[in-house]
């Protein structure tokens, strides 16, 4: 699992370098931040790998409580950069893509 993290972060943090539209094509429909998780299934299938994280939610420096952020990932055809969707509460907050 730490080892998924580490991964993740370094994959995250290498895609900053270019700019991630916060759109991804599926087949004929548009997925796009805001959709439900039930919503972006529905269009683009299951994704290749899941991984979910556990989250503090803080106000200041106090915890309030938790959240689990849900990271998707989808290989896509050959030539394309994967993508990486992040839910919170099952809505999509990101659309990040990575090269393979």
């Amino acid at each position: 699992m730490i080892r998924k993290l580490i991964l993740l972060s370094c994959l995250l943090a290498a895609s900053q370098s270019f700019s991630a539209p916060e759109t991804l094509r599926c087949g004929n429909k548009i997925v796009e931040t805001g959709m439900t998780m039930a919503e972006v299934e529905k269009y683009c299938g299951k994704p290749s790998s899941v991984m979910t994280e556990d989250q503090d939610i803080r106000s200041g420096n106090r915890v309030v409580g938790t959240t689990q952020i849900h990271y998707w990932t989808y290989d896509r055809a050959s030539g394309q950069n994967a993508a990486i969707l992040e839910f919170d509460q099952e809505k999509l907050l990101s659309i990040t893509f990575v090269r393979k």
